[in-house]
């Protein structure tokens, strides 16, 4: 497999003594967090009309084209030994199966086999370069590997993959050995993009505007950055989110990868709360920010 690097040529450089270095300065953990949520029992996900629904961290369910497309779907209780802070915002089994489902890279908290093995083989899967492998051994034959810029179209919806300021790594010998990415969906209702995960880099974001001009949903990361010496060259945080959506003159910003798992050292409760108040401070439209709750649909 070929070494992967950003479009800056760099990767995250930090290694096991950083690991260390972060584990043993790591503030104690919170107790008894729960995110917003409402309940849902999918019926609204079942109809015709475009949706999007979270699911919680960077899963989401959004039907475009009449197609009804996961996102890095997750509905394990737990990620390795971290667990979820509340229960999927909806159940599998309240919902159709996907036609589609995305994963943007290897990571184990956005590729989760358990979960896909309960989706099934039925499903199209879109995946970068590399990660194809890692679902065939977990036994799924409908897989479609994309390299950045590369489309694919399913019926009504055209899927691609796009660059990302991320890393990967699923097994020690594998890092950077598997692409990353985000994904634009570009369906007659709506264009919608997902950025999986990534750091904030003014370059991804342009490029990406560049070629999607008419991007109405921009599903972007805003947890998962402190210790910043560790996290900035991976992650974003919440002001950052906010600058890449203007940068990709979004319609719509939709807040993802908060409140779900606690990956990282900041307050769970400060990224949403951030983003408002950078929101606030920029003269935003307040309806231009989407911040769910774990669980809610909404038109698109």
């Amino acid at each position: 497999m070929p070494l992967y690097k950003n479009l800056d040529g760099t990767t995250p450089d930090k290694g096991l003594g950083d690991v260390l270095k972060w584990h043993f300065s790591r503030p104690r953990p919170e107790r008894n967090f729960v995110p917003p949520q409402v309940a849902n029992d999918g019926t609204r996900i079942a109809g015709p009309e475009p949706t999007l629904t979270w699911v919680g961290h960077a899963t989401w369910l959004m039907r475009l084209g009449g197609k009804l497309i996961a996102t890095d779907p997750i509905w394990s209780p737990r990620v390795g030994p971290i667990k979820r802070t509340c229960p999927p915002g909806v159940a599998l089994e309240d919902v159709p199966t996907p036609d589609i489902v995305t994963v943007s890279h290897a990571h184990y908290d956005h590729l989760d086999i358990p979960t896909l093995r309960r989706i099934g083989p039925s499903a199209l899967y879109v995946v970068p370069r590399d990660v194809g492998p890692v679902l065939q051994r977990a036994g799924l034959t409908r897989i479609v590997e994309l390299d950045w810029w590369e489309t694919h179209l399913e019926g009504d919806v055209a899927i691609t993959l796009v660059p990302a300021q991320h890393w990967s790594l699923r097994l020690p010998w594998d890092r950077n050995r598997r692409l990353w990415g985000g994904f634009v969906y570009q369906a007659p209702q709506a264009t919608a993009y997902h950025a999986g995960d990534t750091a904030f880099r003014e370059e991804v974001f342009s490029r990406i505007a560049e070629r999607f001009p008419s991007i109405d949903y921009a599903l972007l990361p805003i947890g998962a950055y402190e210790p910043a010496w560790f996290m900035q060259a991976q992650h974003m945080g919440p002001e950052e989110a906010g600058r890449a959506w203007e940068i990709l003159r979004a319609r719509v910003l939709v807040a993802m990868h908060w409140g779900t798992f606690r990956l990282t050292d900041e307050p769970m409760i400060e990224p949403p709360e951030r983003l408002r108040t950078y929101w606030t401070n920029q003269g935003h439209d307040p309806n231009r920010l989407w911040i769910f709750p774990i669980g809610e649909t909404r038109p698109m």
